[in-house]
């Protein structure tokens, strides 16, 4: 953990569509120069000038000019920095000299990566400069996968406190969801396609939910491809599209908390479509569906209006069954978009918690729960319009 650093935290990406609307959280909520120290990075002080004004940020809003393809400025930024806030995807082309810079300089990193193959490649390489530096190195901290990793985190908290024990069983469900992907996320997935072809054996990384868990195997896991019907919630469930990279985040944290949830646990993620033959077309409806759109979907840098921003949500239930058959049932709702408004929230206050709040993390490569667990629950509480609760 980097302290005594000129910036809290700098937004790289600034004049991405992601990282214009992180700038533009931060220069709502904190303004400039007061309880967060945050300056606005990219490539050119002239696009990020007229980012600034465009979203209505200070006109003494720092800026920082730093470039993928230049490690020195990457360095340098680095180096002046509590916490690197990364929007600039995707991670497999144009983060790994990001992640080097932060693991060696003890800065705190934070970014959106759904990229599992690559964050396998980077824990290894990495992790132990950042546990010998203290920089925290935090993957996936938007809609993958903070209101899954945190969700499950909270709902086992809950499940100790009432039996005693963790759950050796949750389903992850979403319940509703209105809203766009991010064109990052269909950037993302044909990048990973591409590294596929290029290194075959990464395939087994994605394929298997436990790749991220530093070695560890355990029980089979529900591949979650098709449509099933879940009997013990009364609806039928389709694929989830984001569940490949939330489920092997949600067991590497299992893992890092020493198997806080239990050597034995078994998670899985899809969406209700409803109960009946109805739900059970629905379900099929949407295992056959192009999920990023197809050739309809955004273009890195692209997203959906403010209006339709603000009108998105999403509300994911965590069915938790005990082993004498109990249930616990934990909900996580988001206020905006998934893919965007929400996310960027969720990314800024991650950024935040990490170089303000006394998690007590040391240096490593992480996930958001237990990085940072209840730290975070209370800032996007409190924040970022999230909600979380037990339900029964």
């Amino acid at each position: 953990m980097a302290t005594g650093r000129e910036f809290d935290v700098i937004v790289y990406g600034s004049t991405g569509y992601t990282g214009r609307l992180v700038a533009e959280y931060l220069a709502k909520t904190y303004g400039v120069g007061g309880e967060v120290k945050w300056a606005m990075a990219g490539r050119s002080q002239e696009k990020l000038a007229a980012v600034r004004d465009e979203i209505g940020a200070p006109a003494e809003t720092p800026f920082v000019v730093a470039d993928a393809n230049d490690p020195a400025s990457l360095k340098a930024m680095a180096e002046r920095a509590g916490c690197i806030c990364t929007t600039v995807g995707p991670y497999q082309l144009y983060g790994e000299a990001l992640v080097s810079a932060c693991a060696d300089a003890g800065t705190d990193y934070v970014d959106l990566c759904g990229e599992p193959g690559w964050m396998y490649q980077m824990i290894e390489k990495y992790e132990s400069a950042a546990q010998a530096s203290g920089a925290r190195i935090v993957f996936s901290c938007g809609f993958d996968s903070i209101p899954f990793d945190l969700g499950v985190w909270f709902t086992q908290e809950a499940a100790k406190e009432r039996f005693g024990a963790p759950v050796p069983r949750i389903k992850g469900r979403v319940r509703k969801m209105q809203g766009t992907f991010s064109g990052g996320t269909a950037a993302s997935l044909k990048a990973t396609l591409a590294a596929v072809k290029e290194d075959p054996s990464l395939l087994g990384v994605l394929q298997n939910p436990l790749s991220l868990t530093m070695g560890f195997q355990g029980p089979d896991q529900p591949h979650g491809m098709a449509p099933i019907e879940d009997k013990d919630i009364g609806s039928w469930s389709a694929p989830f599209i984001m569940a490949s990279i939330n489920t092997k985040n949600v067991h590497r944290s299992n893992a890092l908390m020493g198997h806080g949830y239990g050597e034995d646990f078994v998670y899985d993620e899809m969406m209700l479509t409803g109960p009946g033959d109805q739900g059970k077309a629905a379900a099929e409806a949407v295992a056959s569906m192009d999920m990023l759109g197809g050739d309809d979907a955004p273009k890195p840098g692209e997203g959906p209006t403010k209006e339709e921003r603000e009108s998105g949500f999403y509300d994911v239930m965590f069915y938790g069954t005990s082993a004498d058959g109990q249930v616990i049932i934990g909900g996580v709702t988001g206020d905006k978009d998934p893919g965007y408004g929400s996310t960027s929230k969720m990314i800024a206050e991650s950024a935040i918690c990490l170089v303000k709040d006394n998690t007590g993390t040391p240096g490593g490569i992480w996930t958001p729960a237990p990085a940072m667990g209840s730290h975070l629950v209370k800032r996007l509480t409190e924040k970022a319009g999230l909600t979380f609760e037990i339900e029964n």
